[in-house]
């Protein structure tokens, strides 16, 4: 974008202050170029001092004020802060939501007037809870008003905590299985792991280091070498070792059908909701 945009939150509670703190470590904004709206006085306190940014109690001030809005309110919030700034939102600003379960018909019915009828400019994301250490990933949906540099720019904001992909709206429930449930199964797998190795005698702290931290260096092995899991799996694997033997006992038990029918039953949920 040619000028720096104002930002705004709706909401900003664990989710906001993530993406909050990951813009502004990036240099995407500076402080003064960002507003928040909250709940509590706690909170808005909490922002003013810890960020240095303007923050209120009144979701309109933010509407009247950003360029950009991030809406992140809990779900069960959502049609109380649209009845509020509805009538403020113009063709030029940008809505982000980041709440669960709202889809983009249902937002544009929200926010749509007369006046933004096929202008207003949406973004649905999905981000998930590693966005709290900077290691999102965030499935983002757009509609088709917003511009590509506007989509852009957006994308930006949220690389700025992880990493981020277009998806078509209909893959928004495999994405709630797949990344947005799927560190519940990695704490699960990282648990059992350090599990065992207690059972063998290592000191619980050092097992979740070492389980934690392996978990981690291989999924950087996936990202950052470009190569097939597979692939990688083989290259660890050598001829009548330790870890053939293990991978041996983890097929036998099903532990490849066991993530796949866990994943399928968190997406079925998705969709039934």
């Amino acid at each position: 974008m040619g000028r720096r945009y104002r930002i705004g939150f709706i909401g900003c509670g664990n989710m906001g202050s993530a993406i909050l703190k990951g813009i502004l470590s990036a240099g995407l904004a500076d402080a003064d170029e960002v507003i928040c709206s909250c709940h509590s006085s706690e909170t808005k306190s909490r922002l003013e001092e810890m960020y240095k940014v303007a923050a209120t109690r009144d979701n309109l001030e933010v509407a009247k004020n950003a360029d950009l809005i991030f809406l992140a309110v809990k779900p069960n919030k959502l049609e109380e802060a649209a009845r509020e700034i509805a009538q403020e939102i113009k063709a030029d600003q940008i809505l982000v939501s980041v709440v669960a379960g709202a889809n983009l018909a249902k937002l544009q019915d929200m926010f749509m007037s007369l006046e933004l009828a096929g202008k207003l400019q949406l973004v649905r994301t999905m981000p998930n809870t590693p966005a709290m250490v900077g290691e999102a990933m965030t499935a983002v949906c757009p509609n088709e008003s917003i511009s590509e540099k506007n989509l852009k720019y957006v994308i930006r904001l949220f690389e700025s905590f992880g990493k981020a992909e277009v998806v078509p709206e209909s893959l928004m429930d495999t994405v709630t299985g797949l990344s947005g449930s799927s560190p519940a199964y990695i704490y699960m797998l990282i648990e059992a792991m350090a599990d065992e190795a207690v059972k063998q005698g290592m000191p619980r702290s050092q097992a979740y280091t070492f389980a934690s931290q392996a978990v981690l260096g291989s999924a950087k092995m996936v990202l950052e070498t470009g190569k097939h899991p597979g692939e990688l799996k083989d290259a660890v694997t050598s001829p009548g070792g330790t870890t053939i033997a293990g991978l041996a006992v983890l097929e036998d038990l099903g532990f490849r059908s066991a993530i796949m029918n866990g994943i399928d039953a968190a997406i079925e949920k998705s969709k039934s909701l």
